[in-house]
């Protein structure tokens, strides 16, 4: 003390001031090491800081934020946080014990789409219908002529025929089959029934697929199970090296069905002994791929550009396997088909990305390319991107018409192995040519709502579809909760798109409105 008595004023203040700007430097750096910050005079992890959403003198704005961006994805970019915890909401009582209660979880009303409803219902009745018209086309069947492959051909489907050349000349110009043809499921019992005759691999494709034949010349595309239904797609894989899914192939059919597009060729499950229904009746390439593992199961792996190795082989327990049955299209000549590029095709690059990726205007220049500039290639697209964005499916490179219908005929789909892979995760750019389009089918819409209100949701009407299929239940539970998911978020999609225009046209009667009165 008296050696500071003995110091000058001056001397004083600086030693001061020194002292507390180190003393101030220390507590910074013990509050970067320990990540503490100073809130109500008590000491908090900075990381456990809380905004209230329903406060808004307490941070409502970036809650907002939060709540609409950063909680979309984990730090691994699955959307499975927002699976579980978006539709619910949880309260902590402490009770002023500092320990939790009791919770209470509540779930936000289920929100009907009236809107949308009553201009599917009576669109006429809207104020301004117009935009609505711009973006849900309906169209007339009534004047659709729609021949059927036998009639294009000039044949007459001999009562000789299997019931797969019967369901291949039934096949007509707007679609695979009628909503009431019977043809379906006596393909699907041939599948499931008749004896294997041959077996070979088929050539191209990145992942094996078999070719199976039956008796009398019918002919099907087998897709082995390679693992449970409760793997999803493993983090790191792009969706151009994902594994395929025999399920998938399976509830990929029942949904198209289920969705009244009836664009998919019958698929079914099949149990098979690989000893005497692939092994003894294969052909000597693929019967060289064949072996007995470590744990005494039989295995084969083929030869393709992926997961075709010992490491990667296809293994039954001990020769059971269960596996997807596609009916195979028609082979003639005079049936060939067309392969289309997608216009909203991904780069297939791991960096690169694709025009419509990152064109804003990418769908007007779209429309202005035959055949989307006219009849209803356009309207089929957004089908298949709404289908598609259901099963989850990124695969969507090239898709397929037949000939001899023109290019006034529907889309096949075609090859959804790769769907069905991540339930926790909704890929809204698949979604694409609908965001970017702002057009849909006035049809699918009014089934998107059925299926979203009921009297039965998508996901009851796909267990009950799928329980049929002989190696029931074919999805795991999420994907059918992802289902339900899903169908919100495209009819919210919607309603954006029919806000969107509405606003712009109020902009531009107002633009117009501004120079009327500048004018005069």
């Amino acid at each position: 003390m008296y050696w500071i008595r003995s110091k000058k004023l001056k001397e004083r203040l600086a030693l001061g001031f020194g002292a507390t700007l180190v003393l101030f430097t220390l507590l910074l750096v013990i509050d970067l090491q320990m990540d503490l910050g100073v809130s109500r005079g008590e000491f908090i992890p900075s990381h456990a800081r809380i905004r209230f959403a329903n406060d808004e003198d307490k941070g409502g704005i970036y809650n907002e934020f939060h709540r609409k961006y950063l909680a979309k994805s984990n730090a691994s970019g699955s959307k499975e946080y927002l699976t579980t915890n978006a539709h619910t909401r949880s309260r902590t009582d402490t009770s002023g014990s500092g320990y939790p209660s009791k919770q209470i979880t509540t779930t936000p009303p289920h929100d009907r789409f009236k809107d949308l409803t009553a201009m599917v219902v009576a669109p006429k009745n809207r104020r301004n219908p117009e935009y609505y018209e711009r973006i849900v086309i309906k169209e007339d069947h009534e004047d659709f002529v729609n021949p059927t492959l036998a009639e294009m051909l000039d044949l007459r489907i001999s009562n000789n025929a299997s019931n797969l050349e019967k369901f291949q000349l039934s096949i007509t110009k707007n679609e695979l089959y009628s909503k009431s043809d019977t043809l379906v499921d006596a393909v699907i019992e041939d599948m499931v029934k008749l004896p294997i005759k041959h077996v070979v691999q088929k050539e191209g494709g990145t992942q094996i697929k078999l070719i199976i034949e039956y008796p009398n010349d019918i002919h099907a595309l087998f897709k082995p199970m390679r693992f449970p239904r409760e793997q999803q797609t493993l983090p790191n894989h792009f969706y151009f090296t994902d594994y395929e899914r025999h399920t998938a192939e399976i509830a990929a059919f029942h949904l198209d069905r289920l969705m009244g597009f009836r664009r998919a060729m019958p698929v079914t499950g099949r149990l098979l002994n690989i000893t005497t229904e692939i092994e003894r009746v294969c052909d000597d390439n693929l019967l060289k791929t064949f072996f007995i593992s470590p744990a005494r199961n039989k295995c084969f792996h083929g030869k393709c550009s992926y997961y075709c190795d010992t490491s990667h082989a296809i293994c039954g327990n001990p020769d059971t396997l269960e596996g997807s049955f596609a009916a195979f299209l028609p082979t003639q000549q005079d049936t060939q088909r067309k392969v289309w590029r997608h216009p909203w095709r991904r780069s297939y690059h791991k960096r690169r990305k694709a025009q419509w990726e990152t064109d804003p205007d990418y769908c007007a220049m779209v429309r202005d390319i035959p055949p989307y500039d006219e009849d209803r290639r356009l309207l089929d697209l957004m089908d298949m991107s709404v289908f598609d964005f259901l099963i989850g499916n990124m695969d969507r490179h090239h898709y397929e018409t037949f000939k001899i219908f023109g290019n006034d005929t529907f889309p096949i789909h075609l090859d959804h192995g790769r769907g069905f892979g991540r339930p926790f995760h909704d890929e809204l750019s698949i979604l694409a040519p609908l965001l970017q389009c702002c057009l849909i089918r006035s049809s699918t819409l009014e089934t998107l709502l059925l299926l979203h209100n009921g009297p039965k949701t998508l996901s009851e009407r796909m267990r009950e579809s799928l329980s049929v299929d002989p190696i029931a239940p074919v999805l795991w539970e999420p994907h059918l909760t992802a289902l339900d998911r899903r169908v919100g978020i495209i009819l919210q999609a919607v309603r954006d798109c029919l806000k969107k225009a509405s606003e712009e046209e109020f902009d531009g009667s107002q633009n117009q409105l501004g120079h009327n009165d500048n004018f005069s």
